[in-house]
């Protein structure tokens, strides 16, 4: 692939990977930069037809609800929209039908994210990489240390992506022992000077879920080999011989009652059976109902993404839209799942729990795929992607072999 292609990549995906939209130096939409030379002039060649309307017909009419009618926000859902639509289009028109191109999109991101986990190690030790990151975001930043993002939950969302993803590749691909270990251990360095309680845990369920489908009966012997190696690198590595960085263990030790995940959960269900049907049904949005609310008198939220969803949403609304945008993802990990000793299967299953891995982190924060949030729309595009490209190819053998199909 040529070079002015691949630098067009890089820079469209570096902009979604870390939400740079519009910036002091990007006066018009970074993405739609970067993006509109991949999908026009270096789109791939054949007829392609669009893949996606059934998709961004849902979350079209999610995001509208959502962040118009609910939060009565236009400039988000213009800027959530235009995200997810060129993210569609990258896939649909630039990748199409070529394997190749996906791997390459695919290994430029996680290389992205990889780069962001570096940065943030760096950032522990050195005040002057912040210079570096607000130069990288074209804005000013938020917390430190953090990786390239402006604050430290949009970086959890960097790692719950990379975390599953390198763990799952290096294991379902088969890689040398040494090089699992290697994996394992950067993965638990990123999360555990990263802070990310919620990444963590989301990677804890994520390997443990993968262990039990792929190893079975010896899921018991590598999950205790796993759980012995990061202790081992955890209270020997970890603990005390990072010069005193923050970490986990330090986050925990500063935390409230006011941050408590459990706690505002528990209050929002409180909040929203008062409001059964959904808040927009209501005439209501969040500062409506929360103005005597000690819980939230600060303004925040549940820190929840599905579940200030329903709030706004309502049950009917909520659900049924949650199942259409997600209906295919979720049918095809559960049938990547059923053969995942399959070579041919191996990066859907990468794909597949990378994307469990960051919904689960939703759990515990305000942005997912409705947000426009960068590592979870590219999963869920590259997901739908992998299968059409598969399933072409698979029609086309049994087109060039009749005889083996039949």
């Amino acid at each position: 692939m040529k070079l002015p292609v691949i630098i067009c990549v890089t820079l469209y995906l570096f902009s979604l990977a870390f939400g740079i939209f519009m910036t002091a130096f990007f006066r018009i939409p970074a993405p739609l930069i970067f993006c509109f030379p991949l999908i026009f002039i270096f789109k791939q060649q054949g007829e392609t037809s669009f893949l996606y309307a059934r998709e961004l017909l849902w979350i079209g009419i999610a995001v509208f609800l959502y962040s118009v009618i609910g939060l009565a926000d236009f400039n988000g859902f213009a800027a959530n929209m235009i995200c997810i639509l060129l993210c569609a289009l990258y896939f649909n028109y630039f990748v199409g039908n070529n394997l190749q191109r996906l791997k390459l999109s695919i290994w430029i991101f996680f290389a992205l994210l990889t780069f962001s986990g570096v940065v943030m190690v760096l950032n522990h030790y050195y005040g002057e990489i912040d210079g570096l990151r607000a130069v990288l975001m074209g804005d000013e930043v938020v917390q430190s240390p953090s990786g390239i993002a402006l604050t430290q939950f949009t970086f959890g969302y960097q790692m719950a992506a990379l975390c599953c993803f390198a763990f799952i590749f290096v294991c379902v691909y088969k890689k040398h022992f040494l090089l699992v270990l290697l994996v394992l251990m950067a993965c638990l360095l990123f999360l555990f000077l990263g802070m990310q309680r919620s990444a963590f845990v989301a990677f804890t369920l994520v390997v443990f879920l993968f262990m039990l489908l792929n190893y079975r009966i010896k899921a018991v012997i590598s999950i205790a080999m796993i759980l012995l190696a990061s202790f081992l690198f955890f209270n020997y590595v970890l603990k005390d011989n990072l010069g005193g960085a923050e970490n986990i263990l330090t986050k925990n030790e500063h935390n409230d009652a006011s941050n408590d995940r459990s706690g505002l959960a528990m209050e929002n269900l409180r909040i929203y059976t008062e409001y059964p049907f959904g808040l927009i049904f209501y005439g209501k949005n969040w500062g409506d109902v929360i103005y005597r609310d000690y819980v939230f008198s600060s303004g925040i939220t549940s820190h929840n993404a599905y579940l200030m969803f329903f709030t706004y949403l309502g049950p009917f609304a909520g659900i049924g839209l949650l199942l259409a945008i997600y209906y295919k993802p979720v049918r095809l990990f559960f049938g990547a799942v059923r053969f995942i000793r399959k070579k041919e299967n191996a990066l859907m299953i990468c794909l597949c729990f990378s994307f469990i891995g960051i919904c689960l982190n939703a759990l515990s924060h305000n942005p997912w795929l409705l947000s426009a949030d960068g590592p979870t729309v590219f999963l869920y595009f590259s997901i739908l992607q992998l299968h059409h490209i598969q399933t072409r190819e698979v029609a086309e053998d049994a087109i060039l072999n009749p005889y083996s199909y039949a």
